[in-house]
């Protein structure tokens, strides 16, 4: 008997035969197991009496799948006999039954360098209808086709994987729907949320915002010289940066208050007959477990300033000559030098 059978549906049973006559033969029927079912007889043509089960609630096969009867069949002699039957009763499946997953919201936390084809979670659906109505396949709900680029649903054992590779530094969480549907066409859904760990992936990246170039060689101590960007894609200790400069340089780093800019000033005087230009090597690290760095390199030109005087190359020329040598007769040659270049370095005698 199907669970849908509405109640009052009847269902006729064999009927009994007696092979005495008159009063011992007839007969009267009685029903006895659940009160879910009653028994009607029906008087035949001729005096004979047909037994019929009769419905007199709705089943649910969920609640109870079958059912035990004993109907008697009493004759009308004295002492009276009987015989009886078993009645055996299947309550045929209904798909009455949406599928129901274990959970609301499945939540899951994975490190961004996740493999994939790794599994995430897995999504758990129960039918309480049977056979072909209790049969679950699961798939992705209304969900946009980022999130089908990144992950994929087993139709069959609900475990959710990575299709294509995770970044923190796109996206740090994941929310989507999921739907449980029996073959009957009854569905149910459920909410995914996949937080992305983040892991240190990416080094420091280092930015020169604007540099002068060349710094006059009497610039004062505090000059600044370079403005810099310092930035990490990471979070937490994994985008902490701090920076050094290699090397020896009259230079040092000054930070930001806000930290991610950094201001290279004069830390001493310049001398560009010491050293015409500075090749300025900067390295930024993170905190990361290994930690990863960047570099970026920075030329810097010395412009000259009047700062030397010319120099003989001897204090005092000493020269003997005739006193009849002529007039315009070269007696001596001096040589001055001066350390300045350009016009800073150019001589005039006087």
């Amino acid at each position: 008997i199907g669970e849908w059978i509405p109640p009052g549906a009847r269902f006729p049973l064999e009927m009994a035969r007696d092979v005495d006559a008159g009063s011992n033969s007839l007969l009267t029927y009685q029903l006895k197991g659940d009160s879910s079912f009653s028994l009607s007889v029906q008087e035949k043509p001729g005096g004979n009496k047909q037994p019929e089960l009769v419905l007199e609630r709705v089943l649910d096969r969920e609640k109870q799948s079958s059912f035990e009867l004993v109907l008697t069949a009493f004759d009308g002699g004295e002492p009276a006999r009987s015989g009886t039957v078993q009645i055996h009763i299947n309550v045929t499946d209904a798909n009455d039954n949406p599928p129901v997953f274990s959970k609301s919201v499945y939540e899951a936390r994975v490190a961004e360098n996740l493999s994939v084809d790794s599994v995430l979670l897995r999504v758990r659906a129960t039918d309480a209808d049977a056979g072909s109505n209790g049969r679950v396949s699961y798939s992705f709900g209304n969900v946009p086709d980022a999130v089908r680029a990144l992950f994929a649903i087993d139709c069959e054992s609900g475990e959710v994987r990575t299709a294509g590779a995770l970044d923190f530094e796109e996206k740090t969480k994941y929310i989507f729907g999921l739907e449980a549907r029996d073959s009957g066409g009854l569905t149910s859904h459920c909410e995914v949320q996949i937080d992305i760990i983040d892991v240190n992936d990416n080094a420091p990246e280092i930015t020169v915002l604007s540099l002068s170039s060349p710094v006059p060689e009497d610039a004062p101590v505090g000059t600044v010289v370079a403005l810099l960007k310092v930035r990490d894609r990471d979070s937490g200790e994994n985008g902490q940066v701090s920076c050094e400069l290699l090397g020896e340089a009259p230079l040092s780093i000054v930070a930001s208050p806000g930290g991610s800019y950094k201001v290279l000033v004069l830390a001493k005087a310049l001398d560009r007959e010491e050293a015409a230009f500075h090749e300025l090597v900067l390295r930024a690290s993170d905190g990361g477990d290994p930690a990863r760095t960047g570099t970026a390199r920075i030329r810097v030109t010395v412009l000259d300033a009047n700062d030397n005087a010319p120099v003989f190359s001897q204090a005092e020329y000493t020269v003997r000559v005739p006193e009849d040598v002529p007039v315009g007769s070269v007696l001596v040659t001096v040589t001055a030098t001066d350390a300045d270049v350009g016009l800073n370095g150019q001589i005039k005698y006087s």
